[in-house]
């Protein structure tokens, strides 16, 4: 779609259409998130202004045996690597590394 073909105001038109639209394909940084430091506090996910950590229902073990019930994933089809996560983070979990293609 160009800009011209975009209705008056951008106003959107058609509702749930940013499924159809990925946008972490321009990213420079991608947050990786180490599951052995992470205490889901879930602030990230607070935080995170593109919805784009999970809940995803699969416990994990630690290195040092402690089991959660859930872990947290990123969607990184529309994750846009602002690194406010990893920037959150109160344990340092996140770590923003570079994207490679």
């Amino acid at each position: 779609m160009s800009w011209r073909e975009l209705p008056i105001g951008g106003m959107v038109v058609e509702p749930g259409n940013s499924i159809a639209r990925k946008t972490g394909d321009w990213r420079v940084f991608r947050p990786v998130i180490n599951q052995d430091v992470c205490t889901r506090c879930l602030i990230c996910w607070m935080y995170c202004p593109d919805g784009v950590i999970k809940l995803v229902d699969t416990p994990y073990r630690t290195s040092k045996g402690r089991v959660w019930s859930f872990t947290l994933e990123i969607d990184y089809d529309y994750c846009k690597g602002c690194g406010i996560c990893a920037e959150e983070c109160p344990v340092d979990a996140i770590s923003m590394v570079e994207e490679v293609k």
